[in-house]
């Protein structure tokens, strides 16, 4: 009985070991659709192509529209719509387009705090991600320290630990020293909790990806609503020790890099990579694929949209 025991305990041991060995790819994508009413047709095509691939899971990081189109509640929802059409899950994270910037003239003159409450009355609702097939996700408001922070939230598969953090362009939505900064201060608190947590999250696992909206580094020796929540970063990050990939948008660009630096400001923290994503005029995707085998476990490939 005794040797039966331990021959089905490592079994189990096996199998388990096999699914976090296996390879497998997700997509991430962000700032579209942004030229509006024309880039709907152009993200009905981005959508098709991501159907087409299959990943287990894609991302959209932020700014579902440029800062011009008003913010408006029906808005908010036709995007919810596009967000349920994707074959496999969806998981969101949100912009500035989507609240901080509400506040100018074209956008509609909204209150940036009324509209990133409506914002997660929309689309933050359930604690699962969008599309026709669904992923649990864990949210941080689940601490009541942090109930009002629906959207940030995390998820595991493969041996990978996945989460979103609320981190926006506009720096951030900190404003000036006389400027009421409440809602600035309220959330880096919240999200540097939840850097802790998901880290903590990550120690049994193989690698560490976050997703969020902000392009924050190489900021300069100021301060921005950046510094403090890249400190605890890197530092979280030289401890972690294993890979974490970061994957934003903002800048519109493709961008694969290293920027974190240990303290001497010279060597590189090589277990941390950002990735950038396309977006604007650029609907374009980005295919990650995780591989255990390889040592660098991440590997990228352009997802091109016809």
């Amino acid at each position: 009985m005794k040797f039966l025991y331990t021959f089905l305990f490592s079994l189990l041991l096996g199998i388990s070991s096999f699914a976090q060995s296996k390879k497998f790819d997700f997509i991430a994508f962000g700032d579209m659709p942004y030229k509006l009413p024309e880039d709907y047709g152009r993200f009905e095509g981005v959508i098709k192509k991501i159907n087409q691939e299959k990943p287990v899971f894609s991302v959209h990081v932020g700014d579902i529209k440029s800062g011009s189109p008003p913010c408006s509640t029906e808005y908010f929802y036709k995007i919810h719509q596009y967000f349920e059409t994707f074959d496999q899950p969806l998981v969101y994270t949100p912009g500035d387009n989507e609240w901080t910037d509400c506040n100018r003239k074209a956008a509609g003159e909204f209150d940036p705090n009324e509209r990133l409450k409506e914002l997660r009355k929309v689309f933050f609702a359930k604690k699962e991600s969008f599309g026709k097939k669904k992923i649990k996700l864990v949210s941080q408001s689940e601490n009541p320290s942090f109930a009002n922070y629906v959207e940030n939230n995390a998820w595991e598969y493969g041996g990978i630990q996945f989460a979103t953090i609320h981190l926006v362009g506009s720096n951030n939505n900190l404003k000036g020293a006389n400027a009421d900064n409440t809602e600035f201060n309220e959330r880096e608190k919240a999200n540097e909790a939840w850097l802790e947590e998901v880290f903590a999250k990550a120690n049994s696992k193989m690698g560490l990806v976050f997703f969020t909206q902000a392009d924050m580094f190489y900021h300069g020796a100021v301060p921005t609503g950046f510094t403090q929540i890249v400190e605890k970063l890197t530092a979280l990050t030289r401890a972690y020790g294993k890979p974490v990939l970061w994957i934003n948008g903002d800048s519109h660009r493709l961008l694969i890099e290293k920027p974190l630096l240990m303290p001497d400001k010279k060597s590189t923290i090589l277990n941390f990579t950002r990735l950038q994503v396309f977006g604007e005029a650029d609907m374009e995707a980005v295919r990650i694929k995780v591989d255990p085998k390889s040592s660098q476990l991440f590997l990228f490939e352009q997802l091109m949209v016809d």
